[in-house]
């Protein structure tokens, strides 16, 4: 454990213990449901491992998917319900193999990270741009017939997930924006369906919040190693 932690900077501890002690906090404090406490702490040590470019942080990925998919399921929020089982949950597994097909020595690491990062080119922003549009078009149309709640604000941060965990998967830091926008969207998504519903999971709320925190430093400390990686290449 000691090993492990060596490796973590002093933001990343702080961030983990922040966020998890408001979790644990909220569990008692708005008599929260379990499944939204293991939810969301697993959430946060995966997007935090995520940050740090680790291969382990799809195993709590798993976790996070399938308890996160019956809760949103739970609220009517079926297109983050169908997200999470039928995309992240799979996706889990193909990152595993992806990231492992380019894993990192450990002589070659700058940080404890297992991968080596990659840049999207202006092409590539062309094809993820052109894609959300038409992507959440259709879904938006697809939720409204399912009489989803809350149809276009699902529908957006439904499509840049996909998008985002696809660039997530493929290794690129530019992955870390669309997770910004996509954390923004869902935080409101959330606080929405709190108030209308009267619903106590507000560890939902709490999880994207750090979600969004972790997004923001993640996405530094992506450019970061690819910066390095330029150098020792050049």
């Amino acid at each position: 454990m000691k090993g492990i932690l060596s490796e973590w900077s002093i933001f990343e501890k702080v961030w983990v213990t922040v966020f998890t002690g408001i979790t644990v906090y909220l569990y008692f404090a708005f008599q929260d449901t379990l499944l939204g406490l293991v939810s969301s702490i697993a959430g946060m040590l995966c997007v935090v491992l995520v940050a740090k470019g680790k291969v382990s942080n799809y195993i709590f990925g798993i976790v996070q998917t399938v308890t996160y998919g019956y809760i949103a399921y739970g609220y009517g929020l079926y297109g983050e319900s169908m997200l999470n089982w039928l995309f992240y949950f799979p996706m889990q597994f193909l990152g595993i193999w992806l990231w492992m097909k380019h894993f990192k020595k450990k002589e070659e690491s700058e940080q404890g990270e297992n991968v080596y990062v990659k840049r999207l080119t202006i092409r590539g922003w062309a094809i993820v741009t052109g894609s959300f549009l038409v992507g959440a078009f259709v879904y938006a149309e697809v939720l409204t017939l399912l009489a989803a709640q809350q149809v276009r604000v699902d529908s957006m941060a439904v499509v840049l997930s996909v998008i985002a965990q696809i660039l997530m998967v493929q290794r690129y830091a530019e992955q870390w924006v669309i997770w910004i926008l996509v954390n923004l969207l869902t935080i409101t998504l959330w606080v929405i369906t709190m108030v209308q519903t009267g619903g106590n999971d507000w560890n939902m709320v709490i999880m994207w919040t750090a979600f969004l925190v972790n997004s923001v430093y993640g996405y530094m400390n992506w450019l970061k190693l690819s910066k390095v990686q330029e150098t020792v290449r050049n």
